[in-house]
């Protein structure tokens, strides 16, 4: 493994459209080598269902007139994976990452992200698993963390949604994994007490920096970030 820069960056809550773009420029950057850091993007979204490349339409149990009312986007996109929702109380993670530095294995880079959030449960004392033959984070029955992610030359982007406050209703109107949405749940609802998104923020970065041994974190803010990618085109 290359000894290698990455850049943490905390968006908040964004619009996914717009963390979107911002991904697929970090993409670029990277692809063209304009960018040698890899990154780590975290934040929130306000309500939003994406639907992955196995997933369709028929996942979502609503109509477009109750998804509007409702103030929910829909995105079709191209990570693995089918239907999940964002929303705020969940705690998104875009690593935007060059996994020939991490053995170009698939697998390995799933089963390490599933990692981070397993050390970062454990953390907070919770212990969560592996399901054979599925992928995502597990407490007991019930799941708290989707992974999907997409990539292209190498390059990820996409990754994964843990469940810390969010409204588990939100998951009620859709297949979530093409799962029952009773399966879904959160830190609050394990812990039973309230849990600040920057408090699981504060313990996902060392097991991020740990697991992924990455040898120069630097954080930065969302500004420092945009004024690097103005530089780069």
């Amino acid at each position: 493994m290359e000894t290698h820069r990455c850049f943490i960056v905390n968006l908040g809550l964004i619009d996914y459209k717009k963390a979107l773009y911002l991904q697929e420029k970090i993409l670029k950057a990277k692809r063209e080598k304009k960018m040698k850091e890899d990154v780590l993007l975290l934040l929130e979204h306000p309500p939003t269902i994406t639907i992955g490349k196995k997933g369709s339409t028929g996942e979502i149990l609503i109509n477009k007139i109750k998804l509007k009312e409702n103030g929910i986007s829909v995105y079709e996109i191209g990570r693995g994976g089918k239907v999940t929702y964002h929303g705020p109380g969940q705690l998104v993670g875009y690593p935007i990452l060059n996994l020939a530095n991490y053995g170009k294995d698939l697998h390995l880079y799933l089963r390490n992200l599933e990692e981070v959030i397993i050390a970062t449960l454990k953390e907070f004392g919770i212990l969560a698993t592996r399901k054979k033959g599925l992928t995502g984070v597990w407490v007991n029955d019930k799941k708290i963390a989707s992974i999907g992610i997409q990539v292209k030359n190498w390059i990820s982007m996409h990754g994964f949604a843990l469940n810390v406050s969010c409204d588990l209703g939100y998951f009620e109107l859709i297949q979530p994994c093409g799962m029952e949405s009773k399966i879904m749940s959160s830190l609050e609802v394990i812990l039973k007490e309230k849990i600040e998104l920057g408090d699981v923020i504060a313990k996902l970065i060392p097991s991020f920096i740990k697991i992924f041994e990455i040898k120069f974190p630097l954080q930065l803010s969302f500004r420092e970030l945009e004024d690097k990618l103005v530089t780069l085109f």
